[in-house]
Parts: structure tokens; sequence; C-alpha cells
């Protein structure tokens, strides 16, 4: 008898390089797994992990009250349609609609909150509205899985989720086998000549402003450091940095954007340290992809961030939102040598070893469904 799982994300991007690992590991153990997301040119990766894929439109930034009513409808007539035995929700509108749509049907949820974002940096309107949805939209969640225990402990407090219903997992887990680790790039002898990349959505709540100002002041002083920058430029969000804005950066002289790409490996590789000066996340996917590579790391004490770095073994913590601060840490990486770089980079891989496996989050994820499918 097969068991069904839907598995639902806001892109088919987010599927194939967040979820890839769980979605192969629940085939393997005889699931029939319904991918869903808006379609979009990743789409068709997913039929190669032997799962089938489904698209749902879904307006991911807009809170307009009949678009959602008409995701929630999408929802509800697909499970009413497949019927799974479990579904499994990730970021913030399959969390919502998806999982009220299952709740209605009867059919078993599981949550997972991979980071709070720019809603829950400020207190708005929208704030409180999210948290009331979040509040209904979890109140029968057989399991909500957290990415660190800052933003559990917010959604107890706040009365969002009944505590004994939580658990932790590390993030989306990292590949171990394919994020390994590579050699030091070669440096010729120039002082200051130390490489630093930011890979992330080129958002200001990841802290690119700060990371833009923070290079400004070290080339002054270490004209040989480089400052890159890689990922999705003029994304939908309230947050975007524009296009002009970038290009004003880039001739300016002070940053190099790289563009977009599916496979960051070879970029991590030539990087001497991975920079990520975010005001908040989960746990971001780019600094266990640099660790697990032996790339010592700079980021902020922020919700999220703190968790991946152990302060002055593989990396160092800035304050938040502080320019002069994230400077200062930077500076400190350019005046290691080489081979102190690295013996902090082997102490990143070996922390991601110990912690963040991609196979320990399956693994609780198979549980969490086998408790629930029998």
């Amino acid at each position: 008898m097969s068991r069904n799982v839907i598995i639902a994300l806001n892109s088919a991007w987010n599927l194939v390089n967040f979820r890839t690992g769980l979605i192969r590991a629940l085939v393997a153990d005889g699931y029939m797994v319904f991918a869903v997301a808006p379609d979009d040119k990743y789409s068709k990766q997913l039929s190669e992990l032997g799962c089938r894929y489904i698209a749902l439109p879904m307006d991911n930034q807009g809170t307009h009250p009949l678009q959602d009513g008409l995701l929630f409808y999408r929802f509800w007539r697909l499970m009413r349609k497949e019927r799974p035995d479990v579904y499994l929700g990730y970021t913030v509108k399959p969390n919502v609609y998806g999982s009220l749509a299952a709740h209605a049907l009867g059919i078993p949820v599981i949550n997972n909150i991979a980071g709070l974002g720019a809603v829950f940096i400020t207190n708005s309107w929208l704030t409180r509205l999210v948290k009331g949805l979040y509040r209904v939209a979890l109140s029968r969640s057989e399991t909500v899985f957290f990415q660190n225990e800052d933003d559990r402990s917010l959604f107890v407090e706040k009365g969002l989720v009944r505590a004994d219903v939580t658990d932790l997992v590390s993030g989306s887990g990292i590949d171990l086998k394919k994020f390994s680790p590579s050699a030091p790039p070669e440096r010729k002898t120039v002082e200051g000549k130390c490489r630093f990349l930011l890979i992330a959505r080129m958002l200001w709540d990841k802290g690119v402003g700060e990371y833009v100002e923070a290079a400004r002041m070290i080339r002054r002083q270490y004209p040989g450091a480089e400052f890159c920058l890689l990922g999705f430029l003029d994304v939908q969000n309230p947050a975007a940095i524009t296009k002009g804005q970038m290009e004003q950066w880039v001739s300016e002289g002070v940053v190099s954007y790289l563009g977009v790409a599916d496979d960051v490996r070879p970029y991590i590789a030539e990087a001497d340290c991975v920079v990520l000066p975010s005001y908040r996340e989960g746990t971001p996917r780019s600094l266990l992809e640099a660790a697990a590579m032996g790339r010592p790391i700079v980021t902020t004490d922020a919700v999220g961030c703190r968790e991946v770095v152990d302060d002055d073994e593989n990396g160092y913590l800035c304050r938040p939102r502080d320019v002069e601060d994230l400077a200062a840490k930077l500076e400190r990486m350019i005046q290691l040598s080489s081979e102190e770089r690295a013996a902090m980079g082997l102490c990143g891989r070996a922390k991601m070893e110990r912690e963040f496996d991609e196979q320990i989050v399956i693994r609780k994820y198979l549980d969490a469904i086998q408790a629930v499918v029998g």
C-alpha cells in the first residue's frame, strides 16, 4: 500500500536546492511524493528526483485577501484529490494556507519554520496579521520544526504554537559529500589580498548595504581586498536592492557582482572568507555550504547566524547593522595568515559534520512522518 506525501514550498527552485535530499529519502523509503510549488525553470529537475511535480500558482509577496483565499482553495482542491497521508509545509504561505487546507480535510501536518524574515524584524499590522495566521494554521499540526531556538521560543511565548509539538532541526542540513573541503585559493603576495564573498538574495535585510560600506572602509587601507556578491537581484521583495543600485556600486569599484549560479561551489572555492551580515535568518544555507567547504565565516551575532559560527574558532561574529564592527572583523580576517584561515575553515567543517549533516535532518523527518502514518 503506497503512502502519499505532499511537500509544498514557495518555489521549485527552493525545492531543488534545499529539499532534494529529503525527497530522495522519502522516495527510497517507499513514499509517493508530490512536490508542490509555483512553476519556474527548476521545475523540470524535480521529476529526476522520482517525485511528481504539481504546479500551484502562489503570490508569495502579496497580502490581498482574495488572492490568499484563492490559494487556500487551490491547496484544498489539490489535497481533496490526492488525499495525502501527511502534508509537509515550508515557507510562509504553504505553512499557512496549505496547513489550513490540510486541517480542513483531516490530513496530518508537519511544518517547518525556516526563518521569520523581514516581517518579524518590524512591528507592523502585517506582523500582527502573519502572527494571527500562524496561530490558527499551526494549532492542529503534529510537529512544527524550527531552525533555531530563538524562533521556537518566540512562537511559544507568543502563543503561536504549543511547545509540546515543536522540535529543532539544523536548517535544511548540508550534503557533506557534495560540499566537500577544498584547498584555499593561492594568492600572490600582495598586502591585504583577500577575497570576501557574500551569497544571498540581494536584499537590504541580508546586510548587503553594510557589506558595501565596510568594503569601502577596508579598501582604503587594503586595496588588494576583493568584495564579491552572488545571488538573485531585483527579486520581488520590498527590501530588494535594485539593478541600478548594484550597477552604481560596481562602477564605483567597491564590489564585484557575480550574478546568479546554480552551483555555488566554484565561487566558494575561490573565496578566502564568506560573509553574511544578515539581520535575522532561520539557518543560512550559504554559511553551511561555506563551512562545509572549509571556509571561515564573518556573520552577525543575530538569530540563525550565530548558530553557524563559534566566535574566534571557525569565524567571527559582528554586531548586526554595525558597519564599523563588520569592517573590524573583516580586517581581522585579512590580517590572519592563509594557514590560520585554513585552520578556521577546518574547524567549520568539523562543526558541520557534528551538527549540520543533512542526514540528521532527514532522519528527524522520516521519524516524524512515520509517527503520523504508522
